[in-house]
């Protein structure tokens, strides 16, 4: 009877601590949702913004232990009359210019300050093309028109099955995706919602069925286009976005600061928006491109994957913004004018032809507004004039 009262005991006991165990995931499932929910809050955007890893799971991209890359101080250059009401119109909460890699103009703004790690969103889908860029100039993944089932096969029977790599890196793929951050219901936030509560973006991706048009056949941006594009990444290498991308990119870029992604319930990074980085290495990103992918001596990304993916080349409809892989450009782009852009306004703007690079973070709720991009883009083009 004793024996068996012990063993009651213990029974009732490891029922406790699952319990225990259980309501402790749940209160830390719900505080991602409430997180999530108010992420975008007037009086919480700005600082979820430089601490995304309290509301969502997270995988470091180690640094290495290299020295940093050098942003020298070169000659204060005055922002040009009108960015003042600009910075505080569009809640800029940084601002770093380089001119020919010398830091010209750098401030924070709302509170922030220069070691804040802050959210890429889609400036992340730039990096994901560099990091492409390197597999694909070693044979890793030598074909651009596979088809991206070839390297995911859970996507067979999916709305990606016949679409190619190269629909993915354009924003081609053709799937029916609704991309409206503003509606509860779209899809965009039905998936930000399986990546707060742990879920499976690839099953998410996998679960797409619908297509609106043909693979390959018009550019329609859709932001699980670059998820698929890392599923591809991973399918070709075995290896996981975060560790792969340190080895081959981070260790090399000399950062400042060792970057994280946001990632799902399984511990895949969240690579179409999650790399959280300070506002100085998303400018050293920026130079490395400005210099066909190299830092100093080292060629880190081949030049002609830069000069191709930083290329107009998807099907974009007349009149707007021109896209390559994964690479923005302005819908009159000059030679050498290449953006990596992200929603609330994220900015890593490039012009060689004037060795500017501009790093902008907002926590802009207006970034949707009519007029907004298109005077956006002029103000990074007036201050890149401005730097003589």
């Amino acid at each position: 009877m004793g024996k068996w009262l012990k063993r009651l005991g213990l029974l009732v006991l490891v029922l406790a601590v699952l319990a225990g165990g259980a309501a402790l995931w749940k209160r830390e499932e719900i505080a991602r949702l409430m997180a999530v929910n108010t992420l975008f809050a007037p009086d919480r955007i700005v600082g979820n913004f430089s601490h995304m890893d309290r509301a969502f799971l997270t995988a470091p991209v180690p640094r290495g232990a290299g020295a940093v890359t050098p942003l020298p101080a070169g000659t204060e250059v005055p922002l040009p009359e009108g960015a003042d009401d600009w910075i505080g119109a569009r809640s800029v909460t940084a601002l770093v210019v380089l001119k020919d890699g010398a830091v010209t103009h750098e401030s924070y703004h709302l509170g922030t300050g220069p070691e804040d790690l802050r959210i890429s969103w889609s400036v992340a889908k730039s990096f994901l093309s560099l990091l492409f860029g390197q597999l694909h100039a070693d044979g890793t993944i030598p074909d651009l028109d596979a088809q991206v089932t070839a390297y995911a096969p859970e996507l067979v029977g999916s709305a990606y099955d016949g679409a190619t790599i190269r629909d993915v890196l354009q924003m081609e793929s053709g799937v029916a995706f609704d991309e409206d951050y503003l509606d509860y219901d779209s899809d965009i936030n039905r998936m930000g919602r399986v990546l707060a509560l742990g879920g499976s973006m690839d099953g998410f991706a996998a679960s797409l069925k619908l297509r609106e048009a043909e693979p390959g056949s018009r550019m329609h941006y859709v932001s699980i286009d670059t998820h698929v594009l890392g599923m591809v990444i991973r399918g070709a290498t075995g290896r996981d976005i975060p560790g792969l991308m340190s080895e081959r990119l981070i260790t090399r870029m000399g950062l400042e600061a060792e970057p994280y992604f946001l990632t799902d319930g399984e511990g895949t990074a969240f690579v179409l928006g999650g790399l959280n980085l300070r506002t100085r290495d998303y400018a050293r990103m920026g130079e490395m491109v400005r210099n066909m992918g190299r830092i100093g001596s080292e060629q880190v990304v081949p030049a002609d994957w830069v000069a191709v993916s930083t290329t107009p080349s998807a099907l974009t409809a007349p009149g707007r913004m021109q896209y390559g892989y994964q690479w923005w450009m302005p819908k009159d782009a000059r030679p050498g004018e290449v953006i990596a852009q992200g929603i609330y306004g994220q900015y890593v703007y490039i012009d060689r032809t004037r060795g500017v690079v501009i790093a902008v973070n907002s926590a802009d709720r207006g970034f949707r507004e009519p007029g907004v991009e298109d005077g956006n883009i002029e103000m990074l083009r007036r201050i890149a004039a401005a730097q003589g």
